[in-house]
């Protein structure tokens, strides 16, 4: 694609973006919208932080050279996924995602899949422990715009765990699955761990399948899937249930 044409599809996105930000606002959802823009980009920079942290505490300093063992959102943030994340956030479609860690397993203390897997878990998990701190604040005698506020960023760390945990590469619940079938002793499990493993390099491609799929079919394949397990956790954490 020319550079031209970059900039005039990147242009047009945030056009839509700033008509999209004018609209929520003009509707009077300017706090939910204020929630989901805070929240969203702290739970991704704990998020990949955590990734990092973890793949350093394992032995791996790539992460530390790289700059990732940071709280700074800008280390974390991927321009793309940026624009995307507000694309979800003002429509209520798409999908965005941070900067990927780099790691090199082969620098862990441990089994790389095994380092890969903790090291993956290590994300979805600040994410719901972020929701559970922000749902004990939650609880506090606080004004109805900072309970709003502290909902949506309980509903935003939820589903960006549960999302990330499903195990489909490039999220981080393939990793896990991996980690686990490489401790298994058994035939079947190595086979499963080597069919799975050669699925990895179309990861990307199954995601954009998936997602696709469940824009256009009658069913919600993603909702049906995460939607029990997030009605769940956030009644755990909001204790309501």
């Amino acid at each position: 694609m020319r550079p031209n044409a970059q900039k005039l599809i990147l242009y047009a996105v945030l056009g839509l973006l700033i008509l999209g930000m004018l609209s929520r606002f003009a509707s009077g959802s300017a706090v939910q919208t204020l929630g989901a823009l805070v929240f969203v980009f702290l739970g991704i920079t704990v998020h990949e932080f955590s990734h990092a942290l973890a793949a350093y505490r394992l032995g791996d300093p790539t992460p530390k050279y790289q700059g990732r063992l940071t709280l700074n959102p800008i280390a974390h943030l991927d321009p793309l996924g940026t624009l995307m994340i507000l694309n979800t956030i003002f429509y209520g479609f798409g999908i965005g995602w941070g900067k990927p860690v780099q790691v090199n397993p082969y620098n862990f203390r441990i089994s790389p899949r095994i380092g890969m897997a903790v090291t993956a878990l290590a994300g979805p998990a600040s994410n719901l422990v972020l929701a559970t701190a922000l749902g004990l604040a939650f609880r506090l005698p606080l004004p109805e715009p900072v309970l709003i506020l502290l909902l949506v960023g309980v509903f935003a760390n939820v589903g960006l765990a549960l999302f990330n945990l499903l195990p489909i590469p490039p999220l981080d619940g393939f990793d896990v699955l991996m980690g686990i079938l490489s401790t298994i002793r058994h035939p079947q499990a190595t086979r499963l761990l080597y069919s799975l493993s050669t699925l990895e390099q179309q990861g990307s491609m199954l995601l954009l399948v998936l997602l696709i799929a469940d824009s256009i079919l009658p069913v919600n394949l993603i909702g049906s899937i995460l939607g029990p397990p997030f009605r769940l956790i956030v009644s755990l954490i909001l204790g309501t249930l």
